[in-house]
């Protein structure tokens, strides 16, 4: 039976994506792990690997088509011996053309691409979270187009590593049995206004990123109560430990920036008041042992997060060697969905930008996110006397449903002690 690949879910907020290049051509005979296609996503352009064995038969969407819906058939593979209908050799079909006004529109799945009998299948399937396993990026997206969780499976790999053959347990394929996700309460779209008559105007297609940045962001502030709180921290110590720091690193290459240390002191205050490293969820809430802690990276179009896993369980040389290694592969378009996936808080820095004061949007489904603003120089109580002080506003944004002003007071208090006692994240 012929087997349809389908366009994946490379990323949880990830529902179309551009199809930027086909490395297969009709005829061409692929095995697991080969890549055909490249894809670009909302966070970068990703690799296409293929998951099962046969000959492309037939290739539905074009290289460069756009907003290709999750779920979408983009090509056929045949086994050997097997025919199927060429849908385009040379004129594959493009991104169908956006509905009508007032007509209905469907909704593209959410969780991992869905393929043979779910891809045809009237509902879908539950989102299925396989990013913190141990297993092989290949295994995590095999199992998330075909809605296996690999929670709790012991892999025959290295070090208990998930790999291919383990797909064809029993006991894992029995896992996939899925609760169908309850249909979505519809939601009058924004209105969208022309641009005023007679001023120049410059009109511009968003990019996938912008368009997906739009919409979460758009969702969040419609969704989750968020409340803000905003301490003033004297940075002047922290600065000073710093230099220091970085007399002794010098010699292995590494340099600490400001924000190093800052996602040290927040993830180290997360862990002195656990209670807002929490995520809501309907009617329980989701508590985690571990910071991780995602960092906005501006890059061309848009921002991306990466996450520092554990990043409460690092020394400030390690958080920022894993900085700068993610901030790397985010400007060159080279994040893996194991690199943006997750985050149980954010860290939004503009001080670069000689910002005063920010107060972020929260970044679904996480509770927290701690914008920092620039060090301004500012008259200030210093060990009993007036003097000139670095000065920087730190403002929080949490989610009401999640977190009390008590227990976040708790944390920006814990913040600023951390900021202005900064031997305390080196002990």
């Amino acid at each position: 039976m012929p087997i349809e690949l389908t366009m994946p879910a490379l990323s949880p907020t990830m529902e179309k994506g551009t199809l930027a290049r086909w490395l297969v051509r009709i005829g061409d005979t692929i095995s697991p792990g080969d890549t055909i296609a490249e894809i670009e996503t909302d966070k970068a352009t990703m690799e296409y690997e293929a998951a099962d064995e046969g000959v492309i038969v037939s290739i539905a969407v074009a290289e460069g088509s756009q907003d290709v819906p999750v779920g979408t058939v983009i090509a056929t593979v045949a086994i050997a011996g097997e025919q199927a209908p060429n849908r385009m050799e040379g004129e594959a079909k493009a991104t169908p053309p956006p509905p009508e006004a007032g007509s209905p529109v469907a909704e593209p799945a959410v969780g991992p691409a869905a393929v043979n009998e779910s891809a045809k299948s009237a509902e879908p399937l539950a989102q299925i979270d396989n990013s913190r396993v141990n297993a092989s990026p290949l295994v995590r997206r095999i199992a998330g187009m075909r809605g296996i969780s690999l929670q709790g499976l012991a892999g025959s790999g290295p070090r208990g590593r998930i790999v291919k053959a383990d797909l064809g347990i029993p006991s894992l394929l029995a896992s996939a049995q899925q609760a169908i996700a309850p249909a979505a309460v519809p939601i009058s779209p924004a209105p969208i206004y022309d641009p005023p008559g007679g001023v120049p105007v410059e009109t511009v297609k968003l990019t996938t990123m912008r368009k997906t940045i739009a919409r979460r962001l758009t969702e969040s502030k419609s969704h989750v109560p968020h409340f803000y709180l905003t301490v003033r921290c004297n940075l002047d110590p922290l600065l000073q430990l710093r230099i220091s720091l970085n007399d002794g690193l010098a010699p292995r290459g590494i340099k600490l920036s400001v924000n190093d240390m800052l996602i040290k002191a927040m993830a180290t205050a997360m862990a002195l008041v656990p209670d807002v490293n929490v995520q809501y969820g309907g009617d329980v809430l989701h508590r985690f042992s571990r910071q991780d802690i995602a960092m906005a990276v501006a890059v061309e179009g848009g921002l991306v997060t990466p996450v520092i896993r554990d990043a409460g369980a690092l020394s400030p040389s390690g958080i920022a060697q894993t900085s700068k290694a993610l901030a790397l592969k985010a400007r060159d378009g080279k994040l893996s969905p194991e690199d943006y996936q997750g985050g149980t808080a954010s860290l939004s820095n503009l001080g670069m930008f000689g910002i005063d004061e920010m107060f972020p949007v929260i970044n679904p489904p996480q509770a927290l996110i701690l914008g920092v603003a620039a060090g301004i120089e500012q008259p200030w109580k210093v060990d009993g006397q007036l003097a000139l002080a670095t000065i920087m506003a730190a403002t929080a944004s949490f989610d009401h449903r999640a977190i009390d002003g008590a227990t976040a007071a708790q944390f920006m208090a814990a913040f600023r002690e951390l900021v202005e006692s900064p031997m305390q994240l080196v002990a």
